[in-house]
């Protein structure tokens, strides 16, 4: 075999080289974002969403330009409890929620008389609302709950669209798409990521996670409500 030989062989195994290693970075990057893809999904459908306060309806607990998540699996497994701060849909605008605080449970009475909650004929020994209502609305006269119905207050109470208006009225349990859990910054929400056991192993798939989260699906609320958003936080 002469020289110009052995060179056509070497130079053809460097090109098969080239050639391997690129097919092989190019399944990798379609790897991660494959990886982008369903982690994403599985975090905004079953685990958790982030979502930003723009409103007063829930003052003193939660502020305008608060920052949560939304805890989505929690509901999965429990009821939902008195007090746990919900988010769900409000059902006459297409993508609104609104972020309330349960007052009311299944198969209880519920009355707003005197600017205090009754339930089941006694006062509410809560301390949420920031003042005494003055509109009882519809809890004016007792609502009994059935078997799978919430009645739900804005902490804020004469600045709150809640259950105490036929809009809203009391909620199904279907209707609840979480419980808001965690005060949460933007620097911290991308630290929560990069602290995540996955993390060391898919670090730049979670950088993707992260702006992606932060850029295109996080909710932001609206006075009384909150609306998915697509602007940039």
């Amino acid at each position: 075999m002469n020289h110009n030989t052995e060179q056509e062989l070497v130079n053809a195994a460097d090109t098969v080289k080239k050639t391997s290693g690129f097919w092989k970075e190019l399944g990798s990057w379609i790897l991660y974002f494959l990886f982008v893809i369903v982690i994403t999904y599985l975090i905004i459908t079953f685990v958790g969403q982030r979502t930003k306060v723009d409103g007063h309806s829930m003052e003193p607990a939660l502020s305008n330009g608060d920052n949560l998540i939304v805890d989505k699996l929690s509901f999965r497994f429990r009821d939902p409890q008195r007090y746990e701060v919900i988010v769900f849909p409000y059902q006459h605008a297409e993508n609104t929620y609104y972020i309330k605080r349960i007052i009311g449970l299944p198969g209880e009475t519920v009355q707003v008389k005197d600017g205090a909650v009754y339930i089941n004929g006694e006062q509410l020994d809560e301390h949420f609302g920031a003042e005494p209502m003055v509109n009882a609305g519809i809890a004016a006269e007792p609502i009994t709950l059935g078997e799978d119905e919430y009645f739900v207050l804005g902490d804020n109470r004469n600045h709150s669209s809640d259950s105490r208006e036929p809009s809203v009225g009391v909620l199904k349990r279907d209707q609840l798409i979480g419980r808001a859990r965690l005060h949460i910054g933007n620097a911290h929400f991308r630290n929560l990521f990069h602290q995540a056991a996955f993390a060391p192993a898919f670090g730049r798939c979670c950088d993707a996670v992260v702006k992606y989260l932060h850029n295109r699906l996080q909710i932001q609320s609206c006075p009384d409500k909150c609306r998915r958003c697509g602007d940039s936080p």
